[in-house]
């Protein structure tokens, strides 16, 4: 008899983040979105930090429809401009959450500054819940904003963000390179090895 993996959601309704995480997930658990629970309503992130709306999102799943999960949120800190956008990442060139506009904002920012700093970091926060127990997982990458975009793979700041150490962008890498790098492929490593730990 075949063992039926746990399943676990994670609180996202971006589809990129979902179907990127579940490929790391793959064969260790059965990852579920948002959308594929049913949660539709729109969970406030009004917390001022990354660490804080991780948390609210884990916890409105948890309580809202039972399910073990864990939510992330990330945030792009640019040295130039003392940490941001940081929480206002995926806002910082407007409510609608383009990429297109974001990238813009950030490079008219960066040149109105006259920045020749461009250093950068990407910062994921995971707040994870199962079994009761509840952690907080960082990973961080850190590498340079370019100076123009490029690539066609990944989402959001992905076109303009070289990770330390490199000299193409996380749109130029594939999906797999990306992850063994990333901010997020970080932390969500660390969540596996928690959730082992969690189950000798």
């Amino acid at each position: 008899m075949v063992e039926k993996l746990p399943i676990i959601v994670f609180a996202t309704g971006n589809k990129n983040k979902a179907e990127e995480v579940s490929r790391m997930l793959e064969g260790k658990f059965i990852v579920k979105s948002l959308v594929d629970i049913g949660c539709t309503e729109e969970i406030p992130e009004t917390s001022e930090t990354l660490e804080g709306n991780a948390a609210l999102k884990a916890r409105h799943v948890k309580d809202n429809y039972g399910y073990d999960c864990f939510a992330d949120d990330t945030g792009l800190e640019v040295e130039a401009l003392n940490g941001a956008p940081g929480v206002i990442t995926a806002r910082f060139g407007g409510e609608e959450k383009d990429a297109g506009k974001n990238m813009s904002h950030l490079q008219n920012e960066l040149e109105k500054m006259g920045a020749t700093n461009r250093k950068a970091q990407f910062r994921t926060a995971i707040h994870i819940i199962v079994n009761g127990h509840e952690r907080l997982i960082e990973g961080v990458c850190k590498g340079t904003i370019a100076n123009k975009q490029s690539g066609i793979e990944g989402f959001g700041y992905d076109p303009i963000f070289i990770p330390e150490g490199g000299n193409i962008t996380f749109s130029e890498m594939n999906q797999d390179d990306k992850n063994n790098i990333s901010h997020r492929g970080l932390a969500i490593r660390e969540m596996l090895e928690y959730l082992s730990s969690l189950h000798r």
